[in-house]
């Protein structure tokens, strides 16, 4: 039996029809399903999709793609953009995991890059303009493993003039594209390990786990002006980061937004935990701290609700007895 909404709509019970799409509203809660091919997803999705992005699509392609997959009412953006001609490694923020973003971001990073030697890149990737390098000649494996170790540890590193980079409020590659050249300062970033994979001249591949804020594409260079040879990165794949891995990444038509959606506590791994019943839970989310038994350590604290779901990250006090909402994810 059907009746009509007051918008038209066709309604079957708590189904109605629109746009030639089914949905579903429960009169129990705020939650609905959004039916969609063969399966109906949340609107309060909240968590992970790892995707295996491939080489061409922008990181913003990528989001746009998924974005219609998973309907709408679901936020959706990425912890971390990848260039275009780079693969690998993406991790989308879905529902209210957009609030999570900075906390994947600051996980280690790992790559694997080839770099050319004996030219040059106007992007140090294989997009921009390449130009050989006059003179430039195979430097020795000992002279490479010896340039590859003086970037490990602590550095001070310039973007590429094609990054988003601001400069005087407009973005480092718009800067470029219009032709000018970007005054682009030096910026502390840690480069942990790099592992020389192998080494046939001009080809250098290259393992490297780093931390937030390092540009791949200026290691190649930099590494490229160390070895007085000149050095493009012409291939990027990131195979991790913090615990999402390639291995496990889904190719964005492979996806099953149900299936396939992480737990928002993999952006949180170094996090203390704490479990609060509900009436403590219902204090954070409005707001209000809480009082705890036994004091707590941790700058901050996830926490979770009894059946272990994600629902506030807190501060606490200088004595550790008091916690104090930071973010709120309970309904």
């Amino acid at each position: 039996m059907s009746r009509r909404s007051p918008k038209g709509h066709e309604i079957f019970g708590a189904i109605f029809v629109h746009k030639g799409r089914l949905h579903l509203n429960l009169s129990a809660g705020k939650a609905g399903f959004y039916f969609r091919g063969a399966g109906a997803y949340r609107r309060d999705m909240f968590g992970f999709f790892n995707i295996n992005k491939p080489p061409g699509p922008t990181s913003h392609d990528i989001v746009n793609q998924l974005r219609r997959r998973v309907g709408k009412g679901v936020k959706l953006g990425h912890a971390g953009t990848l260039d275009p001609f780079a693969e690998g490694v993406l991790v989308l923020c879905v529902g209210p995991g957009t609030r999570l973003a900075e906390y994947v971001q600051a996980y280690r990073k790992r790559y694997a890059a080839e770099v050319t030697l004996g030219a040059t890149s106007t992007t140090d990737d294989p997009e921009g303009q390449i130009s050989e390098v006059a003179g430039a000649s195979a430097p020795s494996p000992e002279a490479v493993k010896n340039a590859l170790g003086a970037f490990v540890g602590q550095i001070q590193q310039v973007p590429p003039a094609h990054s988003a980079v601001h400069v005087e409020g407009r973005r480092a590659y718009e800067l470029a594209r219009d032709g000018k050249t970007p005054r682009l300062s030096p910026r502390p970033v840690t480069i942990h390990t790099i592992e020389l994979l192998s080494y046939d001249y001009p080809r250098l591949d290259i393992d490297v786990t780093c931390g937030a804020g390092t540009y791949i594409r200026a290691l190649a260079r930099d590494i490229g002006e160390a070895l007085h040879s000149g050095a493009y990165c012409s291939t990027l794949r990131r195979t991790e980061v913090g615990p999402f891995r390639a291995e496990q990444a889904k190719a964005p038509d492979e996806l099953d937004p149900q299936r396939h959606l992480l737990s928002p506590l993999m952006a949180l791994e170094s996090m203390e935990k704490i479990t609060l019943p509900a009436d403590q839970i219902r204090r954070l989310t409005l707001g209000q701290a809480v009082q705890l038994t036994e004091p707590r350590d941790a700058h901050e604290l996830a926490v979770l609700d009894e059946r272990g779901h994600l629902t506030a990250i807190t501060s606490g006090a200088s004595d550790g007895l008091a916690l104090r909402p930071i973010k709120v994810f309970a309904n």
